[in-house]
């Protein structure tokens, strides 16, 4: 199965203004998929958004930076991300990740349950 980009449906996540602040692209949407995968996703951060920092219970969370700069929180551990870094945030533990550049920061996201 194969579908071009053109034929993802993007959705939007708001901030607390109203404003969109994040679009995320889902890259499984198949009729059929993978029941461990939860997200796998290309998602686009604007400059000075953020994603919050969250915990993962049961499932971990990988991202591929494709593009731009910003800020990940390691659990609690704040580290510098460009394009070509992976993160990695296992069950029990917590992450964010922050825009601090000046163009959209693109990453993949993969979320998958234990």
């Amino acid at each position: 199965m194969i579908k071009f980009k053109e034929e993802l449906s993007v959705k939007e996540e708001k901030n607390i203004s109203g404003e969109t602040k994040l679009f995320l692209s889902d890259l499984a949407e198949f009729d059929i998929r993978n029941p461990k995968i939860r997200t796998f996703a290309l998602a686009k951060l604007k400059p000075g958004e953020e994603v919050g920092f969250h915990k993962h219970e049961g499932e971990c969370e990988y991202y591929y930076i494709i593009s731009g700069t910003g800020v990940y929180s390691d659990n609690g551990n704040m580290v510098d991300v460009c394009p070509g870094m992976v993160t990695f945030t296992p069950s029990g533990k917590s992450h964010g990740i922050k825009n601090t550049g000046k163009e959209m920061l693109e990453f993949i996201a993969l979320i998958i349950r234990d």
